[in-house]
């Protein structure tokens, strides 16, 4: 039986109030209320930095058994151009991420789309470097990368490529690790508020829906994230997801103001 993993890119949304979270809540609230709902989330605040070891915990200790963290890799490590020289920034990272414990799923690293398949020694030499017992999911978004020899090297070292909708890479479910991991991206920018859906991807979901029931059977986790710049409000894209695969949806309790009179 697949596991599932499904949630959205970040949680700390303001335009979330009212609609997804209680119209006073505080910022330092909304994962306790997030965590109902869902059962992982994609961090993209590590992306900005490596977190001390008691920001971990005190996230780890806001969610419920089962929960799951992916974070993402700063881009202090993935863009700088030479990964030989982030090798030792990536190791502090994975030890920070470690005391997520039993919560952590795959660690995300992104790499920027000027970055192309002529650093392919680079990659090469920074997965050999990965520590071992813990799962990484990598996106290209350069589309020099999207051949055999890549997904081949990333099968030899156990990670997991990364499936997106997006505006650069092939949009297709490509597995070549036990799990699979799929990012719904959308244009960035695409919309100022992000309070609810403003469009209509149903038949983008259906498409994957296909593709991922083709892979059920080999894939032991399936994890899948999505980005307000998809539909305009990831929470209930991420649910809609979930019902199309008859998966259980909760949805939030907002509360609601009584009449005046």
């Amino acid at each position: 039986m697949t596991k599932w993993f499904v949630g959205t890119m970040g949680y700390g949304y303001d335009d979330w109030k009212g609609v997804f979270y209680p119209p006073h809540a505080k910022q330092g609230t909304y994962l306790r209320h997030y965590a109902k709902i869902f059962n992982a989330v994609e961090l993209d605040t590590t992306f900005y930095g490596i977190p001390s070891k008691e920001k971990v915990i005190r996230w780890r200790s806001q969610v419920a058994p089962g929960f799951i963290f992916c974070p993402k890799t700063p881009r202090e490590i993935t863009h700088t151009g030479d990964l030989q020289l982030a090798v030792s920034d990536m190791a502090r990272f994975v030890e920070s991420m470690r005391h997520f414990e039993q919560h952590l799923g795959p660690i995300l690293i992104q790499f920027p789309p000027e970055w192309d398949a002529s650093n392919f020694k680079q990659l090469e030499e920074f997965a050999a470097a990965l520590p071992a017992g813990l799962q990484f999911a990598v996106e290209f978004r350069n589309i020099s990368w999207n051949n055999k020899q890549v997904r081949d090297l990333l099968i030899r070292h156990g990670l997991g490529w990364v499936s997106t909708e997006y505006i650069i890479m092939p949009k297709e479910l490509v597995r070549t690790s036990s799990f699979a991991y799929i990012r719904f991206i959308g244009r960035h920018g695409r919309y100022e508020r992000k309070d609810r859906v403003r469009r209509d991807v149903g038949r983008i979901l259906s498409k994957w829906r296909k593709m991922i029931n083709a892979e059920l059977d080999q894939t032991e986790a399936l994890f899948a994230f999505f980005n307000n710049d998809f539909s305009g409000h990831s929470p209930t894209t991420a649910n809609e997801f979930k019902n199309r695969f008859g998966l259980p949806v909760s949805q939030p309790e907002i509360p609601r103001q009584g009449t005046l009179f």
